[in-house]
């Protein structure tokens, strides 16, 4: 059996949640594990899976309401031992500076290009599975 990476998918909009899966397929590279996801509508249950535990990397949705995924993603750095990285879609370009305050490992644009998803999506899986490894 081949090994799996988790990856949660955090939006309030079924549709972006969607995308991301969309974007990743069954693998986001040839030299990454299969990618199996979690997915999340709330901030409630996107802590729920993190202290359950087990997550590679957190896909967080920048225009998500009412708790964005800039904020999100900064309350679970600073919370969360040994916090998964993540990757954030963005509303626009210049919201970039945002994603680096909020100390997310990647940005990307909504609507989700698949290939600049997919190898930032890839990114991280490596570099988390080198440091689980």
């Amino acid at each position: 059996m081949q090994p799996t990476a988790t990856v949660l998918v955090y939006s309030d909009n079924a549709a972006t949640r969607e995308q991301v899966r969309l974007a990743t397929g069954r693998r986001p590279a040839t030299d990454v594990p299969q990618v199996e996801f979690v997915e999340c509508a709330t901030l409630p249950a996107v802590l729920t899976e993190l202290e359950r535990g087990g997550i590679d990397v957190c896909v967080l949705d920048g225009e998500a309401a009412p708790a964005g995924g800039m904020g999100v993603c900064r309350q679970i750095k600073d919370e969360i031992y040994d916090c998964p990285p993540v990757l954030l879609t963005i509303g626009r370009p210049q919201d970039a500076w945002l994603a680096t305050w909020s100390r997310a490992e990647a940005a990307v644009t909504l609507p989700v290009d698949p290939v600049e998803f997919a190898d930032a999506l890839a990114g991280l899986l490596r570099a988390r599975l080198a440091v689980d490894a």
